[in-house]
């Protein structure tokens, strides 16, 4: 069957790391920047800026190469990554792109060396998270509901990089409000998984709910997400609401989740820059 395909190793490590996803950890980065700078000089330093470069790609390589080393035999059967419409790429193996991978995860381990302990550990339990999602012998993605809220792992970067430039924890609702964020993003994202998924053994949340509770699952994080948001800030919450809207649309229209799950990543920019623009504002105001 037809699969993307890339010629060099390079090209293929940038497939591997979904490009299309790419913001969904450097833009935490961005929003934690953004919050966490006291003054304009603050947006540009080099804590900031090596942040957002390893989580923009590195990190994205770490993430998804784990993730594709231990699926290899389920992405044969996966409609992603096989057939025709494939919008993503199998694991072609090789010593050289394993070795690619862990030198990636060991990157993020760097930062211990120049951020504080108090940033630095929200870095750690990103790398930890990132593998023990996918990696035996703990394959959370494979033990529901683990799969669903290891997942909050995304927020992980933003935290990171707000601690790096405030020199203090975020706020808690801001961390409750992503985690949950992130928990429905990635349980939605496996609603297209559910049959390759069952057909080859693995529990999910996706599996064992079924689409239709699936989708409510996802749509009820999302409003407490947005309701902790709006305990920090009203226009925060009500923007965020959007995400409850998008999942009931979803339900009850002939939309199918796995065309809509391609609309994501525009939407999550979208919605991010917004965040992002409002923290910038408060930098400028400040």
């Amino acid at each position: 069957m037809p699969e993307l395909r890339s010629a060099t190793t390079f090209g293929y490590l940038l497939t591997l790391s979904r490009p299309r996803f790419w913001l969904y950890l450097a833009g935490p980065v961005l929003v934690g920047v953004a919050y966490g700078a006291s003054t304009a000089g603050d947006l540009f330093a080099p804590t900031a800026v090596a942040l957002f470069a390893y989580f923009l790609v590195p990190a994205n390589v770490y993430l998804y190469g784990v993730n594709d080393v231990f699926d290899a035999d389920i992405d044969e059967i996966n409609p992603k990554k096989t057939g025709e419409s494939a919008k993503e790429t199998r694991f072609q193996g090789g010593p050289a792109v394993t070795a690619i991978v862990a030198v990636c995860g060991l990157a993020g381990v760097a930062f211990l060396g120049v951020l504080p302990a108090s940033a630095a550990l929200w870095v750690v339990a990103f790398l930890v998270l990132g593998y023990a999602y996918s990696a035996p012998p703990f394959r959370l993605k494979t033990a529901p509901p683990l799969d669903s809220i290891s997942n909050g792992l995304y927020v992980l970067p933003g935290a990171a990089a707000y601690v790096a430039l405030a020199g203090r924890q975020p706020p808690a609702l801001a961390v409750v409000g992503g985690w949950l964020w992130a928990m429905a993003m990635h349980t939605f994202s496996a609603v297209p998984d559910i049959d390759p998924d069952r057909r080859a053994g693995i529990r999910t949340t996706a599996t064992v709910l079924g689409e239709r509770r699936t989708l409510a699952y996802c749509g009820v994080c999302w409003l407490f997400s947005a309701g902790a948001f709006a305990l920090l800030d009203v226009r925060a919450g009500a923007l965020l609401l959007l995400y409850p809207l998008l999942a009931v649309g979803v339900a009850e229209t002939d939309v199918s989740v796995s065309r809509a799950y391609w609309w994501f990543p525009a939407i999550n920019t979208l919605v991010g820059m917004v965040l992002t623009l409002g923290g910038l504002w408060g930098v400028v105001r400040g």
